[in-house]
Formats: structure tokens, C-alpha cells, sequence
């Protein structure tokens, strides 16, 4: 489908999470809801990684937007399926952050507990793959305040791409939606006649 986004959320995250809202929000006032998946996805990556699989199937060549643990994910998609991706606050090597956290974990949205196993981090581990090989698929987006990540690894992973690091921030990356005209750009999404959805104020 033309025009169309895999938006895949974080660790503990899910499609009611203020970016994701804000991204199905816009999209619905555009009239594009259809071309849009906000997929909840599942704890273990590969439940995830088929979730998404099937979602890429159903959309055909979707930009993927991912957020922080779905940067991990839209990263190894993206070089499987040759997808341009848009990455927000990604982690780099998320299996390797994991010591000392495995154990009881809660979905932040959802409130659903679970087990953070080592094998979890075994499947994370198999979705490792080297700096994007065609770096002008990429764009990232980084906030150097992220107090979950530190902005510098990925600006090291993805020094080919197009990146854009902003000063301060969060690891929710503010002002999210003052940029989603960008997004849509990127996705090939004309809004020029949707341009009064986007305002300061919104």
C-alpha cells in the first residue's frame, strides 16, 4: 500500500502510548487511518518480530517508524525487507542491557506482568545486524536528554543516516508531534492540504 506506516512501539509500551496516539490521531483526521498499523505487540521478540512480519505483508512496503525497542526491531526489518525506516530514540543492542534486569516486568499501558527471560534476550541477540549498508533509507532522531538511553550509541551505530539530534528532550522524544509533517515526508504522505492539522498548539 502506498503511503503507508508500521508504527512499532518500545519495551513495555503500546499502541496507547502518546506517540503512537498522536501519530493514529493524525492520520484519522487525514482520512489515511487504512494505510496506518499500530500493531500491540508481544513481550517476546519473536512473537513481536511475527506480528510485524505479518503487518509488512499486509501493507507491502510501509515506512517503519520505530521507538526506542522498536528501532531495534524496525532496524532488523528494515535490512531484511530493504523498508525505509524513521527510528526514534533507538536502542543499539538492547540484549546487551539487560544484565541485572531479567525477571517480573509490567507493561506500562496495559498493566500486564511478565517474566524478562534470558531467553528474550537469546532472540534479541538473533535480531542483531550491522549498520544499515544503505544508509539514505534511514532517518534518526535523537534527544540528547534521553534518560533511558544514551543518544551517543545510536548516533555512533547510525553515523551513515541522516540523523537529527536535538538538545534535551526525553526518552519520549517531546514535541513528537510538532514533527510529524516530517514523518509523513518521509513516508511519501502529501499534507499540504492538511497542513492546518499541524500547528504549534495541536
Amino acid at each position: 500500500m502506498s503511503g503507508s506506516i508500521l508504527y512499532i512501539h518500545g519495551l513495555n509500551s503500546a499502541p496507547a502510548s502518546t506517540k503512537a496516539t498522536q501519530l493514529s490521531a493524525a492520520m484519522q483526521r487525514m482520512g489515511l487511518a487504512e494505510r496506518l498499523r499500530v500493531p500491540a505487540l508481544h513481550h517476546h521478540p519473536r512473537e513481536a518480530i511475527a506480528q510485524l512480519e505479518a503487518a509488512i505483508a499486509e501493507l507491502g512496503q510501509p515506512l517503519l517508524v520505530g521507538s526506542s525497542l522498536g528501532g531495534y526491531y524496525a532496524t532488523h526489518l528494515a535490512e531484511r525487507h530493504g523498508l525505509k525506516a524513521l527510528l526514534i530514540n533507538p536502542a543499539v543492542n538492547p540484549h546487551r542491557l539487560f544484565d541485572g534486569f531479567l525477571g517480573t516486568q509490567q507493561n506500562l499501558y496495559t498493566g500486564e506482568s511478565w517474566e524478562l527471560t534470558l531467553d528474550h534476550v537469546t532472540a534479541l541477540a538473533a535480531l542483531e545486524v550491522p549498520p544499515p549498508n544503505d544508509p539514505q533509507r534511514y532517518q534518526v532522531w535523537l534527544q540528547t536528554a534521553d534518560e533511558t538511553l544514551d543518544y551517543r550509541h545510536a548516533e555512533r551505530f547510525y553515523r551513515g543516516c541522516a540523523l537529527r539530534i536535538q538538545a534535551g528532550g526525553d526518552h519520549g522524544f517531546q514535541g513528537f508531534a510538532e514533527r510529524l509533517p516530517a514523518l509523513f515526508a518521509c513516508a511519501g504522505i502529501s499534507t499540504e492540504q492538511h497542513s492546518f492539522l499541524f500547528s504549534t498548539n495541536d
